[in-house]
């Protein structure tokens, strides 16, 4: 308790004689500024660091809060970025969606144009069995449409196959590059007849059969036109088919066999036309017609 109260005095001491040290002080510096000269310069040296280490403080405290602030508006910015890249992404990927519509549906087009001695319907591919080729398949079209068994189905510039079942708003087709499928067919520029014959194991090298080829003058060559023959049950005459890649004799030497490759992509079939007429085939004894070579080996 005394070493306390000793403590106190000496305190009070203390401020007493700082009180009247700064009386002094303001006495003099109103006398005679000189005589506070050497204070000054002292407590310039001692404060003077203080003040520049406070102000650097607070500097530092400034462009930290500048910075601070800086990073969530580019985090906002960033964001709102992020957000119109992703709305452009989407917007461009519709874009090349349309594009690639719009250029399926010129072709369609200009495949409409090239027959237009046939009325046609055009349909949407909605199914089709497991694996890579467009075999066999579901348009979207049915008999409410005016599609019939039998009609024939093109695409992509040429033939696609057949329509072998029809339901109220479906119908189901047939490619030529089917197993099951047989063309009739001719060399558009000689009439020379053939046949086509679906197989699928040639498709995956892009070609198709091609058989009993009449050629005895030797006028059919590599690169020739192959389109669907007048005599055919089935087939609309004079729709392409494809081009000869491969000719060669046949043991009998009487006719020829090779490969044709087709114009239209049996992979990527998305849209079709049904030509919604229906070939009239009458028989004449007068020319022969192998057995199942037309249609879908019905």
């Amino acid at each position: 308790m005394k070493k306390k109260t000793n403590d106190t005095l000496k305190n009070k001491y203390l401020l007493t004689v700082l009180s009247i040290f700064c009386v002094l002080l303001i006495v003099i510096s109103f006398l005679d500024s000189s005589l506070v000269s050497p204070v000054k310069q002292i407590s310039g040296f001692l404060i003077t660091p203080v003040q520049k280490g406070i102000n650097g403080f607070g500097t530092w405290l400034s462009g930290l809060t500048d910075n601070f602030e800086d990073a969530q508006t580019l985090r906002a910015e960033n964001a709102k970025l992020q957000e119109q890249v992703s709305t452009l992404t989407e917007e461009n990927s519709q874009l090349i969606q349309d594009r690639e519509e719009l250029r399926r549906l010129r072709t369609l087009f200009e495949l409409d144009e090239q027959y237009d001695e046939y009325e046609k319907t055009g349909a949407r591919v909605i199914a089709k069995e497991t694996g890579n080729w467009f075999q066999l398949f579901t348009i979207d079209k049915g008999s409410r449409d005016g599609v019939e068994p039998d009609m024939n189905v093109i695409s992509g510039g040429g033939l696609v196959g057949i329509v072998t079942e029809t339901g109220p708003n479906w119908a189901t087709v047939r490619s030529i590059i089917d197993d099951n499928s047989n063309v009739s067919a001719m060399v558009s520029t000689t009439s020379d007849q053939c046949i086509i014959a679906g197989d699928l194991r040639l498709i995956d090298e892009g070609s198709l059969n091609l058989v009993q080829l009449t050629d005895a003058d030797n006028k059919v060559h590599v690169g020739d036109k192959v389109v669907t023959s007048y005599i055919s049950e089935k087939f609309l005459p004079g729709i392409l088919i494809g081009y000869i890649n491969e000719l060669n004799n046949d043991t009998n030497n009487l006719t020829k066999s090779g490969y044709i490759t087709p114009v239209v992509d049996f992979r990527h079939l998305q849209e079709v036309l049904v030509v919604l007429e229906k070939k009239e085939y009458v028989p004449s004894d007068s020319v022969s017609v192998p057995d199942d070579q037309d249609g879908d080996g019905a």
